[in-house]
């Protein structure tokens, strides 16, 4: 287990903040030892929060080219027939994987190939599982090209609580099934968009592992 580089000023600024506020209290509030521990004990739960938040467990990973490996940590909130408007412009499975605050947030490549496609949009920031999220809230939209016809869309979408998505793939980058695709931090949710016919091997409401558990397979 190792901390994601994108956690490290965030976990550095609640460190100082924590020895602050410990400091504060001890010096303002020794005298009253039932507050003074309850607001210790509080600030030292928000500063392991925010460590674990950030947390990047290592997984092996040995998939075939046919499999779609899981983008990201969490649940399974969507799997539904959609019009893919922004780049297919053709209907697609829509699988959707909402992570909340006690999830992994690192993002993966669900397969390997070049990225085709990669673009940033501002929008809301309603909440992740709001059936419009997808459309209209701040995202990235990827396109993997992977062996043969093998094509995917994954979105990483903003929710009410995470205001800030970071994604690593560039347009004719090579993308390793696997790989690091991106971060967002504090909850939101990763959409997959996938072609029709693709054997779909999750269920809505299942817990799924990302870089572990396989979507889905292409036909």
């Amino acid at each position: 287990m190792k901390i994601h580089k994108e956690g490290y000023q965030i976990i550095f600024g609640a460190f100082i903040l924590t020895a602050s506020i410990i400091s504060l209290s001890a010096w303002f509030l020794g005298g009253i030892p039932v507050l003074n521990y309850s607001i210790i004990a509080a600030i030292i739960l928000f500063f392991i929060f925010i460590v674990r938040f950030f947390r990047y467990p290592q997984r092996p990973i040995s998939f075939g080219a046919d499999n779609i490996v899981c983008p990201a940590d969490g649940k399974v909130v969507a799997i539904e027939e959609v019009d893919e408007k922004e780049y297919f412009k053709d209907r697609r499975i829509q699988v959707s994987v909402f992570m909340s605050p006690n999830n992994v947030h690192v993002n993966f490549f669900p397969i390997a190939g070049i990225v085709a496609y990669s673009k940033y949009h501002k929008g809301q920031y309603l909440v992740a599982w709001h059936p419009k999220s997808s459309e209209l809230n701040e995202r990235t939209t990827v396109v993997v090209k992977g062996e043969g016809k093998h094509e995917l869309l994954m979105r990483q979408i903003a929710g009410a609580v995470a205001r800030r998505i970071v994604c690593y793939a560039k347009e004719n980058q090579i993308a390793t099934q696997g790989g690091e695709m991106g971060f967002i931090k504090f909850g939101s949710r990763v959409d997959l968009f996938l072609p029709i016919g693709t054997t779909i091997d999750v269920k809505i409401g299942q817990v799924v592992t990302g870089r572990s558990t396989i979507i889905g397979r292409f036909q």
